[in-house]
């Protein structure tokens, strides 16, 4: 078979047409340690802080500590199929994770790969774990209220849309309860929720998973996990790539709820990380830049400007405390971030107070302008009728005769905190808040014995759905109360129907 001449030259031709002589150049650096999920390497001199390395065997580290000598890697993933004297070379891509809709109703973990066995996520969307938080002229005042769900809360302790609210208190305070039930609150509130679980068993996890599904919350909710058994790293990275999910849908307009569930063992594996690269302890062993560790994740959490799309970002890191310590480091850190703190108390948690918010030591300092004008009417002597309460329930211990005052104070304290009782996972729309609240407030429970409180609150809401929905639809509608006759007149009729049924 002969090939002719023209079509040689032909082929010739195509060849040089196609050849391209782009040189490949990869900065490949040699690991000289792997240990405790770090290793370190040098021949990486252009390496970028944050920035992705891949190893021999295709697991990826990140660039940490940049020293004159070698790089600090954080391996994220195994490090058993690394070895001293393997190469690592550099991406040139910083850290990221994949974000968007299709994570919607999954559970990740920190690099963003699916681990809920339901298949591989499509997107390609992705953003840096580590960004700039938005600067102040990017950001407007809270002024939206986010509804928890919880009366101890929308009333004493409001947060608004935009709000870093701390949740601190012992481990076994109930903590976990107050995020699953603010979640599951958002339901049709146009809200995407991020819970953030960092070191939490995966057993727990996946109960917490099974109770938002049995709701309908993980239609709307991302679930980022990074268990016990995970390297330090990934316990670390976790809160950061949460965040990054978040701000995909805060920067497009949306709002955003994301919970971090907690920060101390974020802190804890930060800690054991900064040890094993040799940075110097300080107080309680953390590294001097744990409040930076802490800042910088917080101070994402914000409500955009209209420019920007007026989108938010709501952040309730939770802080575990030992024995009740709020004065303890990584707490008095977090405290003096956040823009409140609501504390829960194991003292009221054991006495059958739950949520087992502690009125007095709990404060928003920014929620206030979010909350409806409604409720800011009803709760407005709530903290002090409390506090007066703890204070005369300690004193009445010792005296039994009480004058007529005292024991109607003592009276009304009992039902207030009967009130703020609430079942675990049944939060209540904000219109039934503001009801039962002004009941109180305005003595139509002070003839209620405490033990029937519970029943009042169920048949009181069934009575104004059946007879009074038009009275809710205004305080939900308007944030406002409605005509003041009209309320008392409704609640007199269902006094009457509720000793009857009481009889």
């Amino acid at each position: 078979m002969s090939i002719k001449a023209e079509e040689i030259s032909a082929l010739i031709k195509q060849q040089l047409a196609n050849y391209q002589d782009e040189l490949s150049v990869d900065e490949v650096g040699t690991v000289t340690y792997v240990g405790d999920g770090i290793a370190r390497a040098n021949g990486l001199d252009n390496a970028l802080a944050g920035e992705l390395l891949e190893f021999d065997d295709g697991t990826y580290g990140m660039a940490q500590n940049l020293e004159s000598n070698d790089v600090g890697i954080v391996i994220l993933g195994s490090f058993k199929g690394i070895r001293e004297g393997d190469s690592v070379k550099r991406t040139g891509r910083i850290m990221e994770v994949p974000v968007g809709e299709a994570l919607i109703g999954r559970v990740v973990n920190p690099l963003g790969q699916a681990i809920d066995g339901l298949g591989e996520m499509k997107t390609t969307k992705t953003r840096p774990v580590e960004k700039k938080a938005p600067g102040v002229m990017e950001r407007q005042s809270v002024k939206e209220p986010l509804q928890t769900g919880l009366k101890a809360i929308d009333a004493l302790v409001p947060i608004g849309r935009g709000q870093r609210e701390l949740v601190i208190g012992d481990r076994k305070t109930g903590k976990t309860s107050v995020a699953i039930d603010t979640i599951i609150n958002q339901k049709n509130e146009n809200m995407i929720c991020v819970y953030v679980a960092i070191g939490q068993k995966e057993s727990t996890v996946r109960a917490q998973v099974e109770t938002l599904r049995k709701y309908g919350a993980m239609d709307y909710t991302i679930v980022v996990s990074a268990g016990p058994s995970s390297p330090a790293p990934l316990l670390w990275l976790a809160p950061y790539a949460g965040a990054a999910m978040g701000e995909e849908f805060m920067y497009n307009g949306k709002h955003v709820l994301i919970v971090y569930d907690d920060l101390s063992k974020q802190a804890d594996a930060y800690r054991e990380l900064s040890l094993i690269l040799r940075r110097p302890p300080g107080r309680e062993a953390y590294p001097g830049d744990v409040f930076y560790l802490h800042s910088r994740l917080l101070e994402r959490a914000a409500k955009l400007s209209d420019k920007l799309g007026g989108g938010s970002m709501t952040a309730l890191p939770f802080i575990e405390t030992k024995a009740g310590d709020v004065s303890a480091y990584i707490p008095t850190n977090v405290i003096s971030i956040t823009d409140g703190q609501i504390f829960l108390d194991s003292d009221n948690f054991y006495s059958g107070v739950r949520p087992a918010i502690d009125a007095g030591t709990s404060v928003s300092r920014v929620g206030g302008s979010a909350q409806i004008k409604a409720m800011k009417k009803v709760s407005g002597t709530l903290r002090l009728d409390l506090a007066s309460y703890r204070e005369l329930e300690s004193f009445a211990q010792f005296g039994s005769d009480l004058d007529e005052a005292t024991q109607a104070k003592l009276n009304r304290g009992r039902r207030t905190v009967e009130v703020l009782k609430q079942p675990l996972h049944k939060p209540l729309v904000v219109e039934k808040q503001v009801l039962v609240l002004y009941a109180l407030t305005h003595g139509f429970l002070d003839v209620v014995p405490v033990d029937d409180i519970a029943r009042y609150q169920e048949e009181l809401f069934a009575f104004f759905d059946n007879n009074n929905k038009d009275l809710l639809d205004a305080i939900k509608e308007t944030g406002q109360l409605p005509e003041t006759a009209k309320l008392d007149s409704a609640l007199k009729d269902f006094a009457e129907s509720f000793q009857a049924t009481a009889k």
